[in-house]
């Protein structure tokens, strides 16, 4: 299996993880036994999914030359802009803390399948 290989699988485990997490966060929200701490440490899962695949990103485009759709590529630094957002508003977010990495996590799911679509 290439890297190649390797990074297009991987997109699905990024579409997978943040859907599940997205919709865990977000029932969570109104669903009070879903308030859960593993909850965040599968949001942090599936955030780390999304770096990994920008970082294998990375390293196909600029180590092995592998050329990219340019909105492929815009999505994939758009994801990891996204996972960076989502950290820093936590504090001023805290209210509505599980809608925020909800929606974020939901967000970050369709820009995976978004960029699979244009791969």
């Amino acid at each position: 299996m290439t890297l190649r290989d390797f990074h297009a699988d991987w997109a699905w485990v990024v579409v997978a993880s943040n859907g599940l997490v997205g919709l865990w966060a977000t029932g969570a929200h109104w669903w009070a036994p879903l308030r859960q701490r593993v909850l965040w440490w599968c949001v942090v899962a599936a955030e780390v999914t999304a770096v990994v695949q920008v970082g294998m990103g990375v390293w196909l485009l600029s180590i092995e030359g592998v050329s990219a759709p340019k909105f492929h590529t815009f999505y994939g630094f758009v994801t990891l802009f996204a996972v960076l957002i989502l950290y820093a508003y936590r504090n001023q977010l805290r209210a509505n803390m599980f809608l925020l990495y909800g929606g974020g996590s939901l967000f970050l799911m369709g820009l995976g399948l978004r960029s699979i679509v244009l791969a």
